[in-house]
This record gives structure tokens, C-alpha cells and sequence, in this order.
């Protein structure tokens, strides 16, 4: 998070005290990053956006500003993200009308899957101080690049636990045991959580992470993301994504997608390198 020198925040006219602002700014209070506030619109916002940046600015942070519109949301964030190089995408989440979802993917989905830049989708407002932040890796996983995202997505949610004052955790859901698998270390439960606990204590060590902060629990990612966030009373969580084999461009897990509206914090999700990288290569050979 130190690293990152500019900040893109989604602002709109109709969300007053916009919540990603509210973020971004926490975040760049300890960062010093620049902030550059995008209004995403065929139609000029100069007023609006001039009296953002005249506050800000006020309060002694550095500030930028503009209308842009390109065939649709996502599209637009993404294109002024590579335009301005900013390492971050702060953006407030309106969760879908279900009968239009099941019909159409949702904008912040395509927001995710296809935006180089990790993003942060800011659900609430509450002070990110009052409650824990849930790192959740899938060490099930446990390839080369899985891992470079699990040391990412530990060392993201350790930062903001320390940006914000407060205690960083790591979820990982392990399957049910099956006495037909051919690794006998899948027959038991016992021996599967022990195999999922080893595989986390690399990194607990690392970040000077204890056993009370790792939240190992059998069952479906999905359902127990949710479920363990709102137990601890996180207020942000940490989620990752890996290009899928087969497919040209990278796609995000289901897992994210599902728990977008299910969780009742902010989440920021990242990439690996390699796949940044990948749709970095993708939009410059197709601008």
C-alpha cells in the first residue's frame, strides 16, 4: 500500500459524502498519494468535481479531477486508470437489482475482472479503526503463483491493519473429507486442517501473525468468507484472483463475485503481477 502514488476515486453527483472518497483519503493521508477524482459521465461535472478538489486541496491533499464517458463503466475506469498510472481503484459499490443480474453481468464484476489495478469497493461507512481486517487465500492452492498472491493478499490486509490501528486475520475454507480420495490426507478431517494450517504458517509467521487470527473452517469458500467476517466484525477483506488456464485474459474467481454483496465489508481484490501485466499487454494492443 506505501507504494501506491496515485489513487483513481469513482465519484457521482447523486452519492453525497461519497464513501470511496472518504476511503481513498484515509488511505492517502498515510500513503501521500495523489488523489484523482474520475466522474464518469457523457455530461460535464466541472462544478461538482471543481468543488471536491477545491476541499481537498483545503485539507492539504494533492488532487485531480475529470468527466470521461467510453462505451460503458468499466471501460471508462479502466481506460483513465492507464491513462493516469494510478495503482489504485477506490470505487463505492451499489449492489445490483437481482432480477438485472441474473440477466446481465454486473458493471463492478467487469470492474474486476478486467481493471489492471487492484480495487477497492467501498460498502459502508464504518471506520475501518472499529473493526478487523480478513485476509481470505485459498492455501488449497498452493502452486508458485497462488502463492505470490497469498503473500500479497497477507501483506495488503497486514498494511491496512496497520494504516488503520487495528488487527489483521486469514480465513481459508478446506474441503470435506472423502474416503474415496486418493490421498489419504483428504480421508480425514483432522489430517486435511492440519495440511491447510501448515500450508498458512509460512506466512503467519512472517507478518507476526498468531493461531487466534487464522480462521481455518470446513465448507464453501462462498458461504464461509461471509460468515467469518461478519463473526470477527471485519471491516475490510482482502480477496485475490488468478488467470484461469484456457482463457484469453484474466478472469476472476466465482468466489469474489459471489461474495460481493453477500459481505458486509469493503473488499479489495488483487492480481498477481503476471496477470496485471497480461491485461496491461491486452488494452495497450487493443487502445
Amino acid at each position: 500500500m506505501q507504494a501506491i502514488r496515485s489513487i483513481l476515486v469513482v465519484v457521482h453527483p447523486s452519492l453525497p459524502e461519497t464513501l470511496a472518497l472518504k476511503r481513498a483519503k484515509l488511505i492517502a493521508g498515510v500513503t501521500q498519494s495523489h488523489l484523482h477524482l474520475l466522474a464518469c459521465s457523457k455530461d460535464e461535472q466541472t462544478d461538482f468535481l471543481t468543488d471536491l478538489t477545491d476541499k481537498l486541496q483545503a485539507d492539504g491533499f494533492s488532487a485531480s479531477a475529470q468527466t470521461a464517458w467510453h462505451k460503458s463503466l468499466h471501460e471508462t475506469i479502466i481506460m483513465v486508470q492507464q491513462t493516469e498510472g494510478c495503482g489504485l481503484v477506490v470505487k463505492q459499490h451499489l449492489p445490483d437489482n437481482p432480477l438485472k443480474k441474473a440477466l446481465l453481468t454486473p458493471d463492478d464484476w467487469k470492474l474486476l475482472r478486467h481493471c489492471p489495478a487492484p480495487v477497492l469497493m467501498v460498502k459502508h461507512d464504518r471506520p475501518w479503526a472499529d473493526g478487523k481486517v480478513l485476509a481470505a487465500v485459498d492455501v488449497g492452492n498452493n502452486d508458485g503463483e497462488h502463492k505470490m498472491l497469498h503473500a500479497s493478499l497477507v501483506s495488503h490486509a497486514v498494511d491496512i491493519a496497520n494504516l488503520a490501528k487495528t488487527e489483521a486475520h486469514i480465513v481459508s475454507a478446506y474441503p470435506a473429507p472423502m474416503l474415496s480420495a486418493a490421498d489419504p490426507t483428504f480421508q480425514l478431517k483432522e489430517t486435511i486442517e492440519a495440511r491447510y494450517r501448515s500450508a498458512c504458517a509460512g506466512f503467519m509467521q512472517e507478518h507476526g501473525l498468531s493461531e487466534a487470527q487464522l480462521h481455518l473452517t470446513e465448507g464453501p469458500a462462498d458461504v464461509l468468507i461471509p460468515q467469518t467476517a461478519h463473526e470477527i466484525g471485519a471491516v475490510v477483506t482482502v480477496m485475490g484472483t488468478v488467470a484461469r488456464s484456457g482463457i484469453a485474459g484474466a478472469l476472476i474467481g466465482n468466489t469474489a463475485e459471489v461474495v460481493l454483496d453477500a459481505l458486509e465489508t469493503d473488499i479489495l481484490v488483487l492480481k498477481p503481477e503476471d496477470v496485471m501485466e497480461h491485461l496491461e499487454t491486452l488494452l495497450a494492443s487493443n487502445s
